[in-house]
């Protein structure tokens, strides 16, 4: 029987692939090496192959679309109830078959190769990010156990340590001098890893149309843009933009029955980093409101009185991402005042 549907469980070096012909019964069982994957793949008809959007899952569905496929990823946790009795690698390609075939399936977007060198940028950039501050407040820290208090930021450490290395090289044991220089070393290495993958990234902001457009939008700047534009593409996946606001995880948590609607705070799910970019972006923008460097958000300034700036700031990133999918999926510009001048050419 001609095997139409093919669920793969992923891993580091043992791959276990179920398979099942039109009717939906089982016709390919099989174990494969990472090195035979390819081969056997080439070999095999044109089908629909399901995996768990999982490390390394991108780089397979692009090579498995390259010999024709049709290549759909869907989250682990969408997979895990289809999982039967006890957990193994079987099990969880047959589950993974189960639900490709599921009509309400949703699916998780194949990156390109150029979306995941950029997202990369962004994760070392993070992580380079973090053991700069770990190492800055860990200077900070060890200079005050000999009474040296520096003020809380990584300018003011940058500034002081080497007036401390000068005025202080009398007075402060030498084997900790050498050792605070050596920290020092390694933190002015880090703030320039930082500025490197930063500048990267700008750079590819630059290039990108998308993105021009995209940070016409107040605020969403370069950092953001990329992020964005990496992570969901064209955003034609998501029908429309509360969708792409569901997923992101800036719409309430809903918990309802018996037709009583409970709404409770934001579900924070998708995912956290690009989340985290659309919020800092709208919270800079109210800041400016506040401070007069922008013109008033009626919207925004009764929302502030309602309720609080937090919750503001929520809500435009929300209306960003809304404004984010429509650029995208129909190619306009953004323009500042588009709901006036849609209902004066209604009227």
């Amino acid at each position: 029987m001609e095997v139409t549907t093919v669920g793969i469980d992923l891993a580091k070096e043992v791959f276990q692939v179920h398979g099942v012909d039109g009717f939906g019964k089982v016709v390919l069982r099989k174990q494969l090496k990472r090195s035979h994957m390819s081969a056997f793949f080439a070999l095999l008809p044109p089908c629909l192959i399901g995996m768990e959007a999982c490390g390394g899952s991108h780089y397979w569905g692009r090579v498995l679309q390259g010999y024709g496929h049709e290549v759909k990823l869907m989250a682990p946790q969408y997979v895990k109830p289809y999982v039967k009795t006890n957990k193994n690698d079987q099990r969880d390609a047959e589950a993974i078959c189960e639900a490709l075939t599921r009509p309400t399936m949703r699916f998780v977007p194949l990156k390109t190769e150029e979306q995941q060198g950029v997202l990369s940028l962004h994760r070392m950039r993070e992580g380079v990010k973090k053991m700069r501050a770990a190492q800055s407040n860990q200077i900070r820290g060890l200079l005050s156990e000999f009474g040296i208090v520096i003020p809380e930021g990584l300018r003011n450490v940058l500034k002081r340590v080497p007036l401390i290395l000068d005025e202080y090289s009398s007075e402060l044991p030498a084997s900790f001098l050498t050792g605070l220089s050596n920290s020092f070393a390694l933190l002015k290495e880090l703030d320039k890893q930082e500025k490197s993958f930063q500048k990267e990234i700008l750079l590819y902001a630059k290039r990108d149309e998308r993105c021009k457009r995209l940070e016409t939008i107040p605020g969403i700047g370069p950092l953001t843009a990329s992020a964005v534009i990496a992570t969901i593409g064209s955003a034609k996946e998501f029908k429309n933009g509360r969708q792409l606001s569901a997923w992101l995880g800036l719409v309430p948590r809903q918990h309802s029955t018996g037709g009583k609607t409970v709404l409770g705070k934001i579900s924070k799910r998708g995912d956290g980093y690009l989340r985290t970019l659309l919020v800092h972006g709208a919270r800079s923008v109210i800041t400016h409101i506040e401070k007069k460097k922008l013109k008033k958000d009626e919207q925004l300034k009764e929302l502030i009185k309602r309720s609080n700036k937090n919750v503001a700031t929520v809500a435009l990133a929300n209306r960003n991402v809304r404004i984010i999918w429509a650029l995208l999926v129909h190619g306009k510009e953004y323009q500042e005042n588009y709901e006036e001048t849609r209902n004066y050419a209604k009227a």
